[in-house]
């Protein structure tokens, strides 16, 4: 009976997948329906025990989940979690999920993708040809990605996945994280200046928040140097983009390829109109395949949860079963 269905609370976009695969087993609450949201969710607060986030632009902190009592689960889509206050949730007894893993090579496909697109400038050649210039002309030789170290910001399971393509390039790849990552063969830098310092390119890909605030900045950016190259696949936060801005008027760097920027979907004109940066529209995980498997996990966590046998990919902060206080 419905009645004895869990209610969950759906944020978003109702996507197919997510509404018909969490309705079998629970009562979905569609927020982006309501008209008046505040009255809607003043209405079946008391009864949310999950919630789907279905577009990750939604901030769900620790002031929102406080409103619904019953909370248990968060299951969020994409692998970066930040719009959630997951130490919160942590400190409250509710687990956040989210879903690694499933999009690991389609990041890391369109990570190479995005290089080679700004090194050898594909974008700008592709406008070069359609605006009837090759007529007049062939089009300016590029960089090239040969001869470059590539030093990637991050050494999760898709820096890894950057690394065996790069490996297949014939690319020499070196790394930085917060610590040496076990099974891992390329050289570690303990400090991100230093490994700026002696790369041609940054391939940024670590998760955003505070800790990661404004992780690329000016210095690091000085260091990378007049020939370097910064990828962000990461989040528009963890570069300075004003600092990454005028790092690329004064050619302090050669070139940006940007997959995230700070206050997406706006990105500042002055990088609209820098013809040497190649920009994408976050399309990191962005294949009809991948983001499928994603809003699965999404509704794969809640089913899992909600049939007692716990969450398939929760969180640090939110380990399962709950770590007991030392």
């Amino acid at each position: 009976m419905a009645a004895d269905k869990p209610e969950v609370l759906l944020i978003g976009q109702a996507k197919p997948v997510i509404v018909g695969g969490v309705e079998p087993f629970a009562i979905v609450h569609k927020l982006v329906e309501a008209k008046d949201q505040d009255a809607f969710l003043k209405d079946v607060a008391p009864r949310i025990r999950g919630i789907a986030i279905a577009y990750t632009a939604n901030k769900i902190d620790g002031a929102f989940m406080s409103r619904l009592p019953k909370l248990e689960i968060v299951s969020s889509f994409g692998v970066g979690y930040d719009h959630v206050d997951a130490a919160w949730a942590g400190q409250h007894g509710v687990v956040v999920t989210n879903t690694p893993d499933v999009l690991n090579e389609e990041v890391a496909d369109t990570a190479l993708g995005l290089l080679l697109c700004t090194l050898r400038e594909f974008p700008q050649a592709d406008r070069f040809l359609r605006a009837g210039k090759w007529l007049k002309g062939g089009y300016p030789l590029s960089p090239t990605l040969r001869g470059r170290t590539v030093g990637v910001v991050g050494m999760g399971r898709i820096g890894r996945a950057i690394g065996r393509r790069l490996e297949a390039f014939g690319v020499p790849v070196v790394y930085h994280s917060r610590n040496p990552q076990p099974g891992v063969s390329y050289k570690y830098y303990p400090k991100l200046i230093d490994m700026a310092h002696d790369v041609d390119v940054l391939m940024v890909i670590v998760p955003g928040g505070v800790a990661t605030k404004n992780l690329i900045d000016a210095d690091v950016l000085k260091a990378l140097g007049p020939d370097g190259v910064l990828i962000n696949m990461a989040r528009g936060s963890v570069v300075d983009e004003p600092a990454l801005i005028k790092a690329l008027k004064d050619r302090t760097i050669m070139s940006a390829g940007l997959d995230v920027f700070v206050n997406e979907p706006h990105v500042p004109q002055e990088l609209i109109e820098m013809e040497h940066v190649v920009l994408f529209p976050h399309l990191g995980s962005a294949s009809a395949a991948t983001r499928k498997a994603m809003d699965q996990l999404v509704v794969d966590n809640l089913k899992s949860w909600f049939s007692g046998k716990g969450p398939l990919t929760p969180v640090p902060e939110t380990p399962y079963p709950a770590k007991k206080p030392a």
